[in-house]
């Protein structure tokens, strides 16, 4: 199947939308689940955000990229919807490595 670039592009910001419009439904799931099952987070799609930002000369600060994501400020997030890590979790992101 053959896709043009503008229409690669558009499919691909609808997936992104749909992507952060789930994570912003899924408000159970911890930042550390993600990045435990799947090697990145919220954080992680909003520093992307960010550094494609940069690297276009577009400004955007990392509050906004991050509101972007969650759709509120991120502390208003983590205030009403981060839990406590467990000490697996703590465990499991330490053996994963850098790179969350």
């Amino acid at each position: 199947m053959a896709i043009d670039d503008k229409t690669r592009t558009e499919l691909e910001a609808a997936a992104f939308r749909r992507l952060v419009g789930h994570l912003r439904e899924r408000t159970d799931v911890q930042n550390i689940d993600l990045m435990n099952l799947a090697g990145f987070c919220r954080n992680c799609l909003s520093n992307w955000l960010k550094e494609e930002a940069d690297a276009k000369g577009v400004a955007i600060s990392k509050d906004e990229s991050r509101e972007a994501v969650y759709g509120m400020p991120y502390e208003t997030w983590k205030e009403k919807f981060q839990g406590t890590a467990t000490k697996e979790q703590v465990a499991a992101m330490k053996k994963a490595g850098p790179g969350h």
